[in-house]
């Protein structure tokens, strides 16, 4: 027996200094498919609604809680909206340089006065942009998000599209994408409470 004594001791020792140094290590986000070490975004250059050049610049310097979606959109797009419009101060409390970027993905029917005012509604320093689908639909495949039109010759056409808000770090790089939760008969949508807790752990991971 007492040869087991000093080989037992040495097995807690090492369980201990393993769970020590677990603990010290930030949680990884619970439901974000996380990207470690930001994924590159192709450059881009589009039109916010202000009129203005909006570029791979704007996004620098920010946590960037970027949606893809059209104002004419009957429910994603305004529920997910004013999901993000009730957790801005949140987001901004955990990180003072955050902010909300809308992308519009019908440049036929979403002018800058109509992106201005959509936006505005739900929070006024949102922000917006689009661009011409050759330049669009390049920059929302490479953040690993879709959207198509269907019967775009109708007056009333509908675009599907990603349900998803993806998350650039101030580096402009790719952090995460926060997926929606999917249930029949209900409007995919992201979960404000998990997104702001993997964006918690996210910002300890990356040091912020």
């Amino acid at each position: 027996m007492m040869k087991l004594r000093y080989p037992l001791l040495f097995l807690l020792l090492t369980a201990c200094l393993i769970l020590a140094f677990c603990a010290t290590q930030p949680e990884q986000p619970q439901q974000a498919d996380y990207y470690p070490a930001g994924r590159d975004i192709n450059d881009f250059a589009f039109t916010d609604a202000d009129n203005q050049p909006f570029t791979p610049a704007n996004l620098k310097g920010h946590w960037t809680f970027l949606f893809v979606g059209y104002t004419f959109c009957p429910d994603i797009c305004p529920t997910t909206l004013a999901d993000m419009r009730s957790v801005y101060d949140q987001l901004k409390k955990m990180a003072p340089d955050s902010q909300v970027v809308f992308i519009s993905a019908d440049p036929q029917r979403d002018d800058i006065p109509r992106l201005k005012t959509y936006t505005a509604f739900f929070n006024p320093e949102f922000k917006a942009a689009t661009a011409p689908h050759d330049k669009l639909f390049p920059f929302v495949r490479n953040l690993g998000l879709i959207y198509s039109i269907a019967n775009q010759g109708e007056k009333d056409y509908l675009i599907d599209h990603s349900a998803s808000i993806v998350l650039i770090n101030p580096t402009g790089k790719l952090q995460a994408v926060f997926r929606p939760q999917v249930a029949p008969g209900q409007v995919p949508r992201v979960q404000m409470a998990t997104m702001l807790s993997d964006f918690s752990r996210i910002l300890k991971l990356t040091g912020h």
